[in-house]
């Protein structure tokens, strides 16, 4: 059953989600400030190679948060255009609120949420990761590449981001894609799925099962690819290329 969360609640129950990430952690607000607790937290989590994913709307960073994510090689963001949910999920937990990822209003807002526990209700929490999943696929990959900002760095240069559109499935040294999902996740032809979709492919285990997309490109591949066989063939020259296989 979910639990109804005031405006202390949330805040607990954030922090007490991020610590006890072990696999996976997805960060969706419109707006970004973190306080120093959850900073620690995802630094923590970042050194244990967890998957750290932070979804926002503006591409409005002030200077700290410039700075600290530049040094979070790792946790991979990206911008949703009309963004308005907040979610906070990692891979037992939700938490669905009105509260941003914004240290104001932790501090001062006036909050409400619903807290979803996967073991106790597992179809409203693959509801919420279903549809967090697919705000990543339409939202647009950025890397910050900034030096560090300072406020005596000149506006112009505050701001510089490389952005990969998820859209056109792009590949790059670091993103593949699920073969099952088509979600964004780091290329690894050895683990070509995303969490969910693996423990589901587990309960079988069969390497030549067909699946929907490229793990190289993204594109649908109508049952050619499997997890014996995470690339298309006719991408198998340039993956190779790209990724030093």
């Amino acid at each position: 059953m979910a639990l109804f969360l005031d405006t202390t609640g949330v805040s607990f129950y954030l922090e007490k989600l991020i610590k006890g990430t072990n696999d996976r952690l997805i960060l969706i607000s419109p707006y970004l400030q973190f306080n120093e607790r959850i900073k620690e937290q995802i630094t923590n989590l970042n050194i244990q190679k967890r998957d750290i994913r932070i979804v926002y709307r503006e591409n409005k960073l002030q200077l700290e948060e410039n700075n600290w994510l530049e040094n979070q090689i790792g946790v991979r963001t990206s911008i949703c255009k009309n963004l308005h949910a907040k979610c906070y999920l990692n891979e037992n937990e939700a938490i669905i609120t009105s509260m941003n990822l914004y240290e104001f209003a932790q501090q001062n807002n006036n909050e409400m949420g619903i807290y979803i526990s996967k073991e106790q209700d597992q179809d409203l929490y693959n509801a919420a990761l279903e549809e967090t999943q697919r705000l990543l696929r339409i939202s647009e990959e950025i890397r910050v590449t900034v030096k560090k900002v300072t406020v005596d760095t000149p506006n112009k240069t505050e701001k510089q981001v490389e952005i990969k559109s998820s859209n056109t499935k792009s590949p790059n040294k670091l993103t593949g894609f699920c073969i099952r999902t088509g979600v964004s996740i780091p290329f690894n032809i050895e683990k070509p799925m995303c969490y969910d979709a693996f423990k589901a492919w587990n309960k079988y285990g069969d390497p030549d099962y067909p699946e929907k997309y490229c793990h190289f490109s993204g594109e649908p591949s109508n049952g050619e690819t499997s997890v014996s066989k995470p690339i298309l063939k006719k991408n198998w020259k340039k993956a190779k290329e790209i990724f030093d296989l």
